[in-house]
């Protein structure tokens, strides 16, 4: 009773479910150490904006 159906299930399962790959570019933005410094940099400067604002006027 080993029968081979496609279930709907196994859909995730299909080829054409992964994720494509990423691009060289992509690549090496990933993995460039300086780029990632300074996107840090910006995030961290970004989080310092949004919390110096919630904290105005409870001095």
């Amino acid at each position: 009773m080993s029968e081979t159906k496609s279930a709907p299930e196994a859909a995730h399962l299909r080829e054409s479910f992964y994720a494509t790959r990423p691009t060289p570019g992509t690549v090496f933005m990933r993995t460039f150490l300086p780029w990632q410094l300074l996107r840090f940099a910006v995030l961290n400067l970004r989080m310092l904006v949004i919390i110096g604002k919630s904290h105005e006027g409870q001095h």
